[in-house]
């Protein structure tokens, strides 16, 4: 697992819901999905609790942008692979 990638959430009340990682550190991800869980506030998950969700996944770049509208480009990303 990487920075960008999408996971499934296994465990927890977020479980079945889907994430990108945003910061990978010891045996954790941090995840954010836009919305609730915003790229500067991220929800911190241990690894053996998600999953990878297909292949797709955003940039390194796109993840560590301090632009506010990142929250707004993963959540639209994080739509369109609901959709497919």
């Amino acid at each position: 697992m990487q920075k960008g990638n999408v996971v499934e959430a296994l465990a927890g009340k977020e479980k079945g819901q889907i994430f990108v990682i945003i910061d990978i550190k010891d045996n954790f991800v941090y995840l954010a999905d836009g919305k609730r869980l915003l790229a500067s506030k991220t929800k911190k998950k241990s690894l053996k609790h998600v999953r990878m969700f297909g292949s797709q996944s955003l940039t390194v770049e796109e993840v560590e942008d301090l632009n506010p509208r990142v929250n707004a480009r993963i959540r639209k990303f994080l739509s369109q692979i609901k959709r497919s």
